[in-house]
């Protein structure tokens, strides 16, 4: 008698991959691409993203007239490369927003396990700064920070992970309460283990995918958001480059030097555009309530 396969076998990566639709194959694709271009960077840049040739400024690319095999996608106002300047400016672009994701990620998921935890006063003001949090627009709140304290790499990384962090709380407050309520808490309770334990063994194991999912998806959003405060000049501070620092000072050149706004612009809109695909993929597939659909 042939053995029937067990329905809760779990997938393979392999069957992942058989089963992502093309433009989640892509998207992902893209994403490692992107991640080893930042890893890289010293390696595959043809120049120094600070090296100035004022001889050779304002270059176009090698499909243009006067384009040169030395600078394939152009120069910009400062004779600096553009394709050495965007392969860094994806290095630190992706680490800010990847930095910043995973400290909103902690500080959500720690406020929202002190909310379930203690309940009465604390609950009730985690809720409110969630709802506080909630209601202002970041990128003012952000504005006023950065513009009343003397900005640097360190402080616009911690403002970054503010971002989101009142999403991760709500989640895994609402998660931790109904796991709170499972027996399996109660009962590690009852046999003496700490709340620390019972949070970080039991339910946090639990509540991972529903983080892992919300991460995927702040993740594109917190690179939109540098590259704003970067564009306005508040974000990331020469001599160091981004995505958002290179459209913002390229925007006086674009008319008559476009390449140094638009290039960069389109590695912004494809590398968000991938996360989010991917972000929505794999809330389907981590989601029990849409697994069977």
């Amino acid at each position: 008698m042939n053995e029937q396969p067990n329905a809760t076998e779990r997938k393979s990566w392999r069957d992942y991959l058989t089963a992502m639709p093309p433009s989640i194959l892509l998207s992902a694709i893209w994403v490692v691409f992107m991640i080893l271009v930042a890893v890289l960077a010293d390696v595959i840049a043809p120049y120094d993203y600070k090296h100035m040739d004022l001889l050779d400024r304002l270059r176009p690319p090698i499909w243009l007239e006067n384009g040169t095999w030395s600078h394939p996608l152009g120069t910009d106002d400062l004779g600096r490369d553009v394709l050495s300047r965007i392969i860094f400016s994806i290095r630190i672009s992706l680490f800010v927003a990847l930095m910043g994701t995973f400290i909103g990620a902690v500080l959500g998921t720690s406020l929202g396990f002190a909310a379930a935890h203690f309940r009465g006063r604390v609950d009730d003001l985690i809720m409110v700064l969630i709802d506080f949090q909630a209601a202002l627009p970041f990128l003012i709140l952000a504005l006023a920070v950065l513009a009343f304290f003397e900005n640097s790499f360190l402080l616009f990384v911690l403002i970054m992970g503010i971002y989101g962090w009142e999403r991760y709380a709500r989640i895994v407050r609402g998660l931790a309460l109904s796991a709170r309520s499972h027996g399996y808490a109660v009962s590690m309770q009852v046999l003496g283990a700490t709340p620390a334990r019972i949070y970080l063994r039991h339910i946090l194991p639990n509540v991972a995918s529903a983080i892992i999912v919300n991460m995927t998806l702040n993740f594109p959003e917190t690179i939109l958001v540098e590259t704003s405060l970067s564009f306005l000049g508040l974000g990331i501070q020469p001599p160091l480059t981004s995505l958002g620092n290179m459209v913002g000072f390229g925007r006086d050149y674009l008319l008559t030097a476009w390449w140094i706004v638009v290039l960069p612009s389109i590695v912004i809109f494809v590398t968000s555009l991938a996360f989010s695909l991917l972000g929505d993929w794999l809330r389907d597939e981590l989601d029990p309530t849409l697994r069977g659909n």
